[in-house]
């Protein structure tokens, strides 16, 4: 992946879940569990996994201050199959936020999102809408639903809270068709 980049006081690296030591597993676990106070299962970790992970450690104490993942997930949109990066689980430290580790893991997974997706898309908590916002992710304005077990589910309900960013180079699609993810169990934005 990439090499360790030095911004201040913290250190980014990159690597796919394959790539992580189990230590390093069970500081993102931990950290999880931390930044969702105890509101992050087995589910939401299984989600988080099999992609690209952004690390930002504190330079001096090695500490695991920041984390996020990009996975691909499937959307179907306007009869296309559409390889979409999903951003997954991310989490800054309480007394590391709003010190710019939001910003680097992000700006990390947004140029995974570049060079090998569609579109980006995340389902974001009210806390973490703003530095999504900001950073020019778009709440969807369009329907969205998943294609479950028993056929198409309408999910109604993750209407206000999933965000989206065309890659590089590409349009944002129409919001007056649906994106209709792919199933999973648990949260399935």
């Amino acid at each position: 992946m990439t090499e360790p980049r030095t911004t201040r006081t913290t250190t980014l690296r990159t690597a796919h879940t394959a790539e992580l030591s189990d230590a390093e597993r069970g500081e993102i676990r931990s950290l999880m569990d931390e930044a969702f106070d105890g509101d992050f299962g087995d589910e939401d970790w299984d989600h988080c996994l099999g992609g690209v992970h952004a690390l930002v450690r504190d330079s001096r104490t090695g500490l695991v201050v920041g984390h996020g993942s990009v996975v691909q997930r499937r959307v179907l949109h306007r009869g296309r199959s559409l390889r979409v990066g999903y951003v997954e689980a991310v989490a800054v430290r309480e007394g590391y936020r709003c010190r710019g580790a939001g910003g680097q893991v992000m700006a990390a997974l947004e140029r995974i999102v570049d060079g090998a997706y569609v579109l980006g898309a995340l389902s974001a908590t009210d806390e973490g809408a703003s530095l999504y916002a900001r950073r020019g992710w778009r709440l969807w304005a369009g329907p969205l639903a998943a294609l479950g077990p028993s056929g198409q589910v309408p999910l109604p309900d993750e209407e206000d809270s999933t965000y989206v960013r065309p890659a590089a180079g590409r349009a944002l699609p129409d919001p007056s068709a649906p994106l209709v993810f792919d199933w999973r169990d648990g949260d399935v934005l």
